[in-house]
Order: structure tokens, then C-alpha cells, then sequence
């Protein structure tokens, strides 16, 4: 029997545990896609418990603290620091299989050398341990640095005046980089009631106002071009759905009157819009040298109640099973007309897994012929970042792509220790390979495998996510 998650967690082989532990252990991150506060990036953060890095916005544990019967005055309600803490310790256990349990410990012995597994027993002694080392000064950047971190991409809105990016970017003695992503959502979700207050906002930093579509789109380049200076190199979409349909100018202007009047949209006008905006985007990043990202197939606010009383992105999300293989590759192969943006596709839902993995192989190249694997298939995201969704996703890139091309692994995260999960990703690209030369699949090369290791941990998104 192994230890409990030993120096050799996850490897099975010894070519799996040469691998991680002689290329990948020591590898620096690019986390090309999380949700951080990068004001407490610019003031160095420093937190008082572990409560306030672990529960104050982690719709996992969150999640799994609903499902085990917890009330939810110790998950966002006013318990102490410390009872919520105690809550989330007794439902460890329980928590066998699930990758909240073993991000949890990987998070205890990076940062704070804990090996002891967190339950109720345990924790009042973790506790302590943790506060200690957290009051000693142990802030945001500290955990960044350890992590050996080189580049953070923010998500953020068009809006944003990116006061704390550009902060950043005068202090020679935080030598990472943070970077701002676009995320317009707001201003492609037309039926919804967040549109007009958003378009309001943006002719608001733009210092105009907004009557038409034309003057809409102009507002956005200047936007873009105002994260660009800011050292923006990538995008990111989230939808539940892609909509695609054919329209001109006019008749999206007039879709575009409509919501701003208060009018109601039919499904169709929605998918004109969304298919119009979208493809002027994808333009204009192809023209900036930026990466587009596109995350499809979630289900959002599923539960109205608790949606209405603690807001989006709190745990009651799900996947969608909207189809998707049509859609997307009418608007790739309509935006290629232009320039196709270098793209990356993530599906929630794995059934769509083969009709992404497929998909990039319809765009392998840039619209110069320059470089492979221009239209990437994500990692496993979000409900599928466990073991199986990571081996899941790594197979078929392999099966139906070049998986040494791979640009790797993502926090997608609100938290400064969940880069602990590139190490998990790390361990599972590892065995993976390992497999592959224990069963006689590939030879046992390993500088060769080593470098691909490498590649795949970080070289390869350093490459990809860059100016053309």
C-alpha cells in the first residue's frame, strides 16, 4: 500500500515517476486563464486564516459543503472564520474521489508543509499552523513566487480601467507578469438585463454615447486597444451556447435598437447579434496577435432562489448539452475568412470532447501558414479537471492531434494556492506517458518524453500565447 499522497502521488510507473520528478516538478507556471483579484496581487495581500484563502469564494467547496448537508451559514453566511473552517474540515472525509480532497492536501503541504489528512480531528492543530505562518507575513505574492509563477492572465471586463495591472507593471521588484484578459460576455448576452446598464457603462469610459451598432463596435476596438497597451494578449468567451447565423449590417443594427429600447428579441435576432459581434472580435484579435479562448457548455444559475440572494458564480452551476459541432464550425470557418485569431476551445460537457478534439484539426495552421496547432483543444475544464477528465482529455488529443503541441494546464481559479493544481495536472500528464512506454506503446526515450513533458507544462504556452 502507498503512502498517503507520498512525493510519488498519482505515479504508478517508474518511467511516470522519472518524468515528473526529473522535468516536470521543477517546471514554472503560466497560468493563462484564472479569476484572481489583481488588487490584492498589487497590495501583497495578506490573510488572517486559512478560511479566508480556502471559503471566501470557492464555488467547489462551496458545492461539495451543500452536498454533504452543511447549513449555509458556515459557507456564505456569518459563522466565524473558524466554524466555517471546522465545517469544511468534518465533510473532508467524505470528499474520497472527489478532486476537492486532494487539491485541498496538495495545498496543505505546498504551502504550509502539512501531511496530516484534514478532519475534524486534525483540524483546530491545522488551524494554528496555517494562521501562524499566514500572520507571519506569508501574502499573495509569497505563494505566486513559491508556485514559481512567471505569468498571470486576469479575467476582466472591457470596463475596467486596469488600474492595478498598470500598477504592477511599474514595480521592478515583482518580476511576474499580470496580465489583463478581454472578457467581453456582458456585451454579447443581449437578452439579458445586464445589456443595456453594460452598453451605458462602456459609452461611459469611451466618452460618448451609443445609439447604433456601428458606434457599439467602435467603442469595443477602443477598448481592445486600450488592454492591448496594457500588455493583453489574450481573450476569453463563456457561453452556455454557440449561436451562429448569417446576417448584414442593418439588420444586427436594428436587433442592437431594439435592446437598447427595452424590445424583446427572438432567438433568431439573438444568434444574428451574437454571430456578428463575435466574428468582429475574432477580427480584431487576429489583427492584435491575441489568443482566443472560448468556454462552452456551461449551465449558469440554475437555482434562481440562491442566485437572487448570493449572485452568479457561487455553486449552482451545471453542464449544458446544447449541440455544438455545427455552430462552431460554421463561425471558425467564417471567421478564417478574416484572419482566424490562434483559438482555443473548452467544452464543459465531454461529450463534446471528440468534436473539439476533431475540430482543431480543420484549422492547424495560422492564415500566414505559419506554425501548427493554431486552433487548440482545452483542458479538461471546470467539472471535468479531476483524474479522469484529465486522462480523458489527454487521450483524445493524442487520438485525433499532437499532443506534444498541447498548451497545457489552467487554474481557472479565486485562489493564490490553486496553483497546486498544475502539479496535479503534471503528475497525470506523467503517468500518462508513463503508461504509454510500460506497455511497450512508445519507447522509453526520455529526454525526448522529457522535453514533451516541458513543452506541454509550460514552454508551449509561453509560444502560443504571444504576439503573430
Amino acid at each position: 500500500m502507498k503512502a498517503f499522497m507520498d512525493a510519488d502521488f498519482l505515479l504508478k510507473t517508474d518511467t511516470a515517476k522519472k518524468l515528473y520528478h526529473q522535468f516536470a516538478a521543477d517546471m514554472p507556471i503560466y497560468d493563462f486563464h484564472c479569476h484572481v483579484k489583481v488588487d490584492e496581487i498589487s497590495r501583497n495581500a495578506v490573510y488572517e486564516n486559512i478560511t479566508q484563502v480556502w471559503l471566501y469564494g470557492d464555488h467547489y467547496k462551496w458545492r461539495a459543503m451543500r452536498l454533504c448537508g452543511i447549513d449555509e451559514r458556515f459557507i456564505t453566511g456569518d459563522a466565524s472564520d473558524y466554524d466555517r473552517f471546522l465545517a469544511y474540515a468534518r465533510i473532508m472525509p467524505l470528499l474520497i474521489g472527489n478532486p476537492v480532497y486532494h487539491w485541498t492536501h496538495l495545498e496543505l503541504k505546498t504551502y504550509f508543509d502539512i501531511s496530516t489528512p484534514l478532519d475534524e480531528a486534525s483540524a483546530p492543530g491545522i488551524w494554528e499552523k496555517t494562521k501562524e505562518k499566514l500572520r507571519s507575513g506569508f501574502g499573495v505574492r509569497d505563494m505566486i513566487n513559491q508556485a514559481k509563477v512567471t505569468k498571470i492572465c486576469s479575467t476582466d471586463d472591457p470596463l475596467d480601467n486596469l488600474e492595478h495591472h498598470l500598477a504592477l507593471k511599474k514595480e521592478a521588484s515583482f518580476r511576474v507578469q499580470v496580465l489583463p484578459t478581454f472578457r467581453p460576455d456582458k456585451g454579447l448576452e443581449i437578452t439579458k438585463d445586464t445589456f443595456v446598464p453594460w452598453v451605458t457603462g462602456l459609452a461611459k469610459v469611451c466618452g460618448t454615447s451609443i445609439p447604433d451598432y456601428a458606434t457599439f463596435l467602435a467603442c469595443l476596438d477602443q477598448r481592445m486597444d486600450f488592454f492591448d497597451s496594457c500588455g493583453c494578449l489574450i481573450s476569453d468567451h463563456g457561453m452556455e451556447s454557440l449561436l451562429y447565423a448569417q446576417s448584414s449590417k442593418d439588420e444586427v443594427d436594428t436587433i442592437f435598437r431594439k435592446a437598447l429600447a427595452g424590445e424583446t428579441l427572438s432567438l433568431p435576432e439573438e444568434a444574428k447579434y451574437k454571430t456578428a459581434v463575435l466574428l468582429h472580435l475574432a477580427a480584431r484579435y487576429h489583427q492584435l496577435g491575441w489568443v482566443m479562448q472560448l468556454h462552452m457548455g456551461a449551465m449558469r444559475g440554475n437555482n434562481r432562489i440562491m442566485k437572487d440572494k448570493l449572485g452568479p458564480d457561487t455553486g449552482f452551476d451545471s453542464v449544458n448539452d446544447q449541440q455544438v459541432a455545427v455552430q462552431l464550425s460554421r463561425f471558425l470557418d467564417q471567421a478564417n475568412d478574416a484572419g482566424l485569431p490562434k483559438t482555443i476551445l473548452y467544452t464543459l460537457n465531454p461529450k463534446d470532447n471528440y468534436v473539439l478534439g476533431s475540430m482543431m484539426g480543420n484549422f492547424p495552421q495560422g492564415p500566414r501558414g505559419s506554425g501548427g496547432s493554431h486552433v487548440q483543444f482545452g483542458c479538461a475544464w471546470w467539472f471535468n479537471d479531476h483524474i479522469d477528465g484529465m486522462t480523458e482529455q489527454l487521450k483524445i488529443f493524442a487520438n485525433l492531434g499532437v499532443l506534444p503541441r498541447f498548451v497545457g494546464m489552467l487554474t481557472d481559479s479565486r485562489s493564490f494556492l490553486s496553483y497546486t493544481r498544475h502539479d496535479y495536472f503534471r503528475r497525470i500528464l506523467c503517468n500518462f506517458f508513463g503508461d504509454l512506454v510500460e506497455n511497450g506503446e512508445y519507447p522509453a526515450n526520455l529526454e525526448s518524453l522529457g522535453r514533451m513533458v516541458q513543452d506541454i507544462s509550460y514552454n508551449n504556452a509561453l509560444a502560443f500565447i504571444g504576439k503573430e
